[in-house]
């Protein structure tokens, strides 16, 4: 049987995986595992509707988040490491099961489809989400991501995407180093930023809602003892992306659960700038409050600092807090609506 142009399209690129910065060259076509920890088959984990965006996103109906499996940045400090590390919750689907997803979500109320955590899975998306439009999926596309694209890529993002959520974690190379463990994620996420602002002009829908359709949101997490770090990409979005994007600052660090990177357990936190033993401080939250002030930055969101350390928990189909989402499809049982 011969195969269909979308199927090609999507081997092509997994057959020597090149689709984040780090281009492992995984032959994922073959059960070989890139550095995301996932082979060619789309591996979802939880999908729902979601309360905890930002504002512009959640609307009144919450944003249809949908988890996948795997991550190409695995940073040892995520909220979702569950998922990050490769080879934790999630299960095989289809392409037509993936649209059956986005369209029960249109159904229940959402107000976009958010990608969460993609970039390793961009071909299957962008067919995806192209087949979930011809059976009738109208709703905008978030991007929800790291911010570590390839620049080739951004036009098939383009291609689907409506609305971009990267977050920019550092802009020094030497901590982008010692962090996630590659060389150039700071000038890719750059270079991927600026060309999605290019592409995406804000836009909001033509009713009182205040809902985004189209956009750039660059979205920042704040690490404790870092303060630099964050001055500076703050700089950096005053000086590039000022009017021509949102910004969402981020206080939910919270201290890993997991031993941190190089094989040394908790000695390595020794060897990596920043202070992994606690959360950002309320001293630190005012100096961050006053760059903003400093640097004229006033269209965005500023998150409050969290009072508890809870987690999302993908063992669960109840993987949030009821007040924050409500699921409605998980990998590990039938739906939950």
């Amino acid at each position: 049987m011969e195969r269909s142009s979308s199927a090609d399209f999507r081997e092509n690129f997994y057959t020597r995986c090149h689709l984040c910065g780090r281009e492992c060259g995984a032959d994922r076509t073959r059960g070989e595992a890139g550095f995301c920890g996932e082979g060619a088959t789309l591996r979802i984990a939880w999908a729902g509707l979601h309360y905890g965006e930002e504002p512009v996103i959640c609307g009144a109906g919450g944003s249809g988040a949908v988890f996948l499996s795997g991550c190409t940045l695995r940073c040892f400090f995520c909220q979702n490491h569950e998922l990050s590390g490769g080879g934790g919750p999630g299960r095989d689907v289809s392409l037509y099961e993936f649209t059956e997803i986005c369209l029960m979500l249109q159904e229940k109320g959402a107000e976009n489809i958010n990608i969460v955590t993609g970039t390793h899975f961009i071909p299957s998306l962008a067919a995806g989400i192209s087949a979930a439009r011809e059976r009738g999926l109208r709703l905008p596309v978030v991007w929800n991501s790291s911010g570590f694209e390839r620049e080739a890529l951004l036009e098939v993002l383009d291609s689907f995407t409506d609305i971009y959520l990267p977050d920019i974690k550092t802009l020094d190379s030497r901590l982008g180093r010692a962090l996630f463990g590659v060389s150039g994620y700071a000038q890719a996420a750059a270079r991927a930023v600026l060309a999605m602002a290019a592409s995406r002009p804000l836009r909001y829908a033509d009713d009182s809602s205040g809902r985004l359709v189209s956009g750039l949101i660059v979205r920042h997490l704040v690490l404790p003892g870092l303060m630099e770090n964050t001055r500076e990409v703050l700089t950096w979005f005053a000086e590039n992306l000022a009017g021509r994007a949102l910004l969402s600052l981020m206080f939910q660090f919270t201290p890993p659960r997991r031993p941190l990177p190089c094989g040394e357990g908790a000695d390595s936190r020794h060897k990596i700038p920043g202070d992994w033993d606690r959360r950002v401080s309320s001293g630190e939250y005012a100096e961050v409050l006053s760059f903003l002030e400093e640097l004229g930055i006033e269209e965005g969101f500023v998150q409050e600092l969290p009072d508890t350390d809870e987690l999302p928990d993908f063992s669960r189909a109840d993987a949030f807090p009821p007040a924050l989402a409500r699921p409605l499809w998980f990998y590990g049982g039938p739906e939950n609506a």
